[in-house]
């Protein structure tokens, strides 16, 4: 196993949408090798997961975490469906646009259909902070970055959001038990958009 380079923002490959795998590739040893590699990268790099754009491989395949008791997962040509008209914001990160975060607004919830490695099929329904972790991921399959979808004037650097927090509002919305992340709130005057969670301190990227 390898840990691979890492694109950065900028990069052309993070802008492609990336290519569905054929049923003759999935059992390729070339596949199997891409999807130890990346396991193996996103380990070393500390990250909530990875997708295969962002190791110079536009392929739509990703790994991730959603379920801390299943640990890494790897999703083969996943498709999502939102669940939820309920949009909830966290301040992402990503591990190719180092030492940066911003607010970005998501379904609540969706629905997963993918593969796994051996072939056989994936479907979850996932919610709050996991269906973030999805979709952010997801996304890089899209040639979408999250800097993309960040919410006007959120954007800041890890040790500046850190010295200078961002405002939460006034009604507090209980977080996900699964996460680390604070109890979320209110932003502004929109009703449908919580904060999941506001990660300045050990944030794990994407």
């Amino acid at each position: 196993m390898s840990i691979l380079k890492i694109a950065r923002i900028g990069h052309p490959v993070l802008r492609q949408v990336a290519a569905p795998v054929s049923p003759e590739a999935l059992a390729s040893d070339e596949l199997q090798r891409l999807i130890r590699d990346m396991l193996e990268t996103v380990e070393a790099a500390d990250g909530a997961g990875l997708a295969a754009p962002q190791v110079h491989q536009s392929v739509r395949v990703v790994v991730l975490q959603v379920d801390r008791s299943r640990g890494m997962e790897v999703w083969i040509n996943p498709e999502l469906t939102p669940t939820s008209d309920e949009l909830i914001g966290s301040y992402e990160g990503c591990l190719s646009v180092p030492g940066l975060r911003g607010l970005v607004a998501r379904p609540a919830g969706v629905r997963v259909t993918a593969l796994a490695p051996d072939g056989s099929p994936i479907a979850l329904e996932l919610q709050g902070f996991p269906a973030i972790v999805a979709q952010h991921e997801c996304d890089h399959l899209d040639g979408v970055v999250y800097i993309d979808k960040v919410e006007p004037k959120t954007l800041g650097f890890v040790e500046e959001l850190r010295r200078f927090p961002p405002a939460a509002g006034d009604d507090e919305e209980e977080g996900e038990d699964d996460t680390d992340a604070p109890e979320g709130d209110v932003l502004g005057d929109d009703e449908d958009l919580v904060v999941e969670e506001i990660i300045l301190e050990d944030t794990a990227e994407a």
